[in-house]
């Protein structure tokens, strides 16, 4: 069955949603752009009280109920402790991998709505300085945000209104090269939230609707673990979707989908997964089947919470995850492609 999916609205999307910053809890701007994107296809966004959106989507045969996670939210930091010189110290929100934020710029949110732009520096900056410039391991304890602003005390610092707590995103530098590259931080899982808007643009433009009622679920907290946690009663199926792994042991590229049987939790559930891997061959997929180690999905969350349901997850190939993420537009396309299949149940 030979299925075009709209690239270019993939990508938009993608990189609205990348360029939007939304680290594990800080829904303010991120909840604000997804209403807006809902708008556009005549959908509305709910929302639960773990602040996960859902857009519900009626179905031929409402008498089931499946749910489709993308989740919104990426790895971040948070102000820990301001140092008495006025740099930061921070603490992980999500599997943050240090050694890739040297040198990058961020930002300090705080609670009253005030944007701060930073640098990501160790405390051993410099290589004309410190003997143990390039060897010192990067970590919360030996990084830290220096502000672009004229402080140079702890108390210049909250004066500014940062306090403990206060949220810190990182510039994500999205990029798309003339060969269909993405380079960018966050393509886990910003890119998955542009193929869910790519179904619905095929749907709607061939004016169809899902097999059955379809709950797609955009959670806050999946890069803490713990995003799908609740999930509405009425679900009988989560599908995940979340990035594949690119490594010695898997087959998976940055030009397919990835379908996981196994993640560091557990395998998923087997009918569930054999059904949409025969919906990959159906629409002919450029499709590979894995299990990732170190690697955990919503759907995983949801099962471990012990929500009665089935799970499963798929998503494009992304090589150098929790870092400078990349991607090929053609994975993101064959993931649109399958999770069309799996919404119209093909």
């Amino acid at each position: 069955m030979k299925m075009e999916v709209n690239r270019d609205l993939i990508v938009d999307i993608t990189r609205d949603f990348i360029n939007t910053p939304s680290p594990v809890s800080y829904y303010d701007e991120i909840h604000q752009l997804l209403e807006k994107t809902a708008a556009r296809f005549g959908c509305e966004v709910s929302y639960d009280r773990k602040r996960t959106a859902y857009i519900t989507l009626a179905g031929e045969d409402d008498s089931k109920c499946v749910c489709v996670g993308a989740h919104l939210d990426t790895l971040g930091m948070m102000v820990r402790q301001i140092n008495r010189d006025g740099t930061i110290m921070t603490r992980a929100l999500g599997g943050v991998s240090y050694a890739s934020l040297e040198g990058e710029s961020v930002i300090v949110h705080t609670r009253n709505g005030q944007k701060y732009s930073g640098l990501m520096m160790c405390k051993s900056h410099s290589v004309h300085v410190f003997d143990d410039a390039r060897t010192v391991e990067r970590d919360e304890n030996s990084m830290m945000v220096i502000l672009d602003e004229e402080v140079s005390s702890d108390e210049e610092v909250y004066a500014l209104g940062i306090e403990h707590g206060d949220i810190i995103s990182v510039e994500p530098r999205f990029q798309l090269s003339a060969s269909g590259y993405i380079k960018s931080r966050y393509i886990d899982d910003k890119a998955a939230v542009g193929v869910v808007f790519g179904m619905l643009d095929y749907l709607k433009q061939h004016q169809l609707k899902p097999k059955y009622k379809t709950l797609l679920a955009f959670p806050i907290y999946e890069e803490i673990n713990h995003g799908g946690a609740y999930v509405p009663a009425e679900v009988s199926e989560y599908v995940a979707i979340d990035i594949g792994l690119i490594g010695p042991d898997y087959h998976g590229s940055e030009h397919k989908v990835s379908i996981c049987a196994k993640d560091a939790f557990s395998p998923y559930d087997r009918g569930l997964t054999t059904r949409i891997i025969e919906q990959a061959k159906k629409v002919g997929a450029d499709y590979c089947v894995d299990i990732f180690y170190r690697y955990g999905t919503d759907a995983n969350a949801a099962i471990r919470a012990g929500n009665n349901l089935y799970a499963a997850a798929f998503g494009m190939g992304c090589l150098c995850s929790h870092g400078m993420e990349r991607t090929h537009i053609k994975a993101l396309e064959e993931t649109t492609k399958l999770l069309i299949a799996y919404v119209l149940d093909l």
